[in-house]
């Protein structure tokens, strides 16, 4: 559990009703906190933090806190999320893996998803780490998986952006032959945006050309958890 991290809700304190109440959401776990955004108008406050931080460029981070739902069928989400990050940790050790919202962010970190310079194909490593995921994203399918590409500074924007988008669906593609159904990925590319390291070094680059994943509730696993809530 010590690489999973629970991203700060810091913007609550702007709501007065919760200036009394600011330690007891700092120090919830993850169910409580979905109840709590629930009742200060979770939905609300996630769009707002969603698209405050994909302004921010963090398209990934942006995405996980672009939908809360909130309330009971918030903390029940986010528990069926808290198991599914465990286990992603538990296949890839070195795997970043930030639970956000009712979602999670993450990284692969050592155990990454990376490319060679202008290339969008798979290396044989890329492939033996997304085939640790498969069984993780097999045992709940009902998430929807959103995938982001990213280059490093090498070469023009537009050319980085295009080469962004065709790793992130050379990733889905690979999953989908897993098994894995393709209706549950969307890809988008990000070019040279959101740099992890940089870009002045042949590692820094390296590790600049990734992949990330959002990972969400589907609209089934959103109606469950509302009917399981209504209890």
């Amino acid at each position: 559990m010590k690489n999973i991290k629970i991203v700060a809700l810091a913007s609550l304190f702007l709501l007065g009703s919760f200036f009394t109440g600011c330690e007891a959401v700092k120090n919830s776990n993850k169910t409580q906190r979905g109840a709590v955004i629930g009742a200060a108008g979770g939905a609300v406050i996630g769009g707002i933090l969603g698209n405050n931080i994909g302004k921010g460029g963090n398209g990934a981070l942006g995405a996980v806190l672009g939908g809360v739902i909130g309330g009971v069928a918030g903390g029940v989400i986010g528990n069926k999320m808290d198991k599914q990050a465990r286990e992603i940790e538990t296949a890839l050790p070195g795997a970043q893996v930030e639970r956000v919202g009712e979602g999670i962010k993450l990284v692969l970190g050592e155990n990454a998803v990376r490319f060679d310079t202008n290339k969008s194909t798979l290396t044989t490593t890329a492939k033996a780490n997304l085939d640790k995921l498969v069984p993780v994203f097999n045992q709940y399918p009902d998430t929807n998986i959103q995938i982001y590409g990213y280059t490093d500074s090498t070469g023009t924007p537009e050319y980085n952006l295009t080469l962004s988008g065709q790793r992130a669906a050379s990733v889905k593609s690979y999953l989908a032959g897993k098994g894995i159904s393709s209706s549950r990925f969307t890809t988008t590319g990000l070019g040279i945006a959101d740099p992890i390291a940089t870009n002045d070094t042949a590692e820094g680059r390296s590790q600049n050309r990734r992949v990330e994943f959002a990972i969400t509730a589907n609209e089934k696993m959103v109606q469950d958890a509302q009917k399981e809530a209504g209890k």
